[in-house]
């Protein structure tokens, strides 16, 4: 499920309403983490540990990518006893980076689990948001989504080839679109795989995969590029056609070409990332880095694994560090290319 950084409004009454209504909601949010914080530092006052409740932050509104990770980490804390007392607080806004900045300032307070991923570390350059990803402890890389690029099932492009053609003979007759700002920085990157300005190309942002998805079926978009989740109930219809996968190599279970094979060498990932706040020991640091990874390995999110179709990628310690490193300096480059 794509998590969507990108906000359309259309016209100023609007935009003051709903940047009222956000900023109402996150201060409501910021006051529960801060009533959970206060239960946390009791309890560590009383000698109990991280074990004893946990809060963990959607950056967005329930129902999404992000939402889903935190209530399925949730459930398998809860069905395992990993942690006795566990609740999920949701805080939309600005993709993602109101959760981000509220994180940020919860110094030392160990009992707070932020959910975020490719989205959010992108949402902190697009906006230029005053909390980074360095203001805030990343503790692991748990699951990936894949995007497809998918166009509906009866276009002329039988492949991504001829996709590719039609683009580069004329980059704004094709019209794309994608369900949030991550899918934009796929076809992004695919355009300069291909050797066609990104500037020049024709992007209609949609608010999730599924008007990305009415955007192709309606004629509005040619192709798109999405979620694999968000998609593959309308490729296996017959309603759309799977041109290639983004992932950087064939994946057990999907039956799509990725792209790379087909001579485009583009891999960015939706990967969800667990977080904490800043200013925790290390041991602090060592025991919600263990709490995540005995989460991860409980039936209960295996399940979860199967049925949001997500691929497991643990990735922690030093390789975090050096692979954010790597993924924000990708990401820029990106929105640079793009003219943002």
């Amino acid at each position: 499920m794509s998590d969507n950084g990108t906000d359309t409004h259309s016209g100023g009454t609007s935009r003051t309403r709903t940047v009222v209504t956000r900023v109402i909601g996150g201060a409501v949010a910021a006051a529960a983490v801060g009533v959970a914080a206060f239960g946390s530092i009791t309890s560590a006052a009383s000698g109990q540990e991280i074990s004893a409740s946990m809060t963990i932050i959607a950056p967005a509104a329930a129902g999404g990518g992000w939402d889903g990770v935190a209530r399925e980490l949730q459930q398998a804390q809860k069905a395992n006893g990993l942690v006795n007392n566990v609740q999920v607080v949701n805080m939309p806004g600005a993709g993602g980076t109101i959760a981000l900045g509220n994180v940020s300032v919860l110094n030392g307070q160990a009992n707070n689990l932020l959910v975020g991923g490719t989205g959010l570390l992108a949402a902190t350059i697009q906006f230029d948001s005053a909390a980074k990803m360095s203001d805030i402890t990343p503790l692991a890389v748990i699951v990936e989504e894949y995007d497809v690029i998918v166009v509906p099932a009866d276009s002329p492009h039988e492949t991504l080839d001829d996709l590719v053609a039609a683009w580069r003979e004329d980059p704004a007759s094709i019209p794309w679109t994608g369900g949030g700002s991550f899918d934009q920085l796929v076809v992004t990157d695919l355009a300069l795989a291909a050797d066609i300005d990104p500037v020049e190309t024709t992007y209609i942002s949609s608010d999730g995969g599924g008007e990305a998805i009415q955007a192709l079926l309606n004629g509005t978009a040619q192709a798109a590029a999405g979620g694999y989740p968000d998609n593959i109930d309308q490729i296996e219809a017959g309603r759309l056609r799977a041109l290639a996968l983004v992932a950087k190599e064939p994946i057990d279970g999907i039956d799509i070409p990725t792209a790379a094979e087909q001579g485009y060498d583009i891999s960015l990932s939706n990967w969800r990332l667990l977080a904490a706040p800043s200013g925790l020991g290390d041991d602090d640091v060592e025991a919600l880095t263990d709490l995540v990874l005995d989460s991860v390995a409980t039936p209960e999110w295996a399940d979860a694994i199967e049925r949001y179709r997500w691929t497991e990628r643990i990735i922690t310690g030093d390789d975090l560090a050096a692979f954010l490193d790597d993924e924000e300096s990708r990401i820029a480059t990106l929105y640079e290319e793009m003219g943002l």
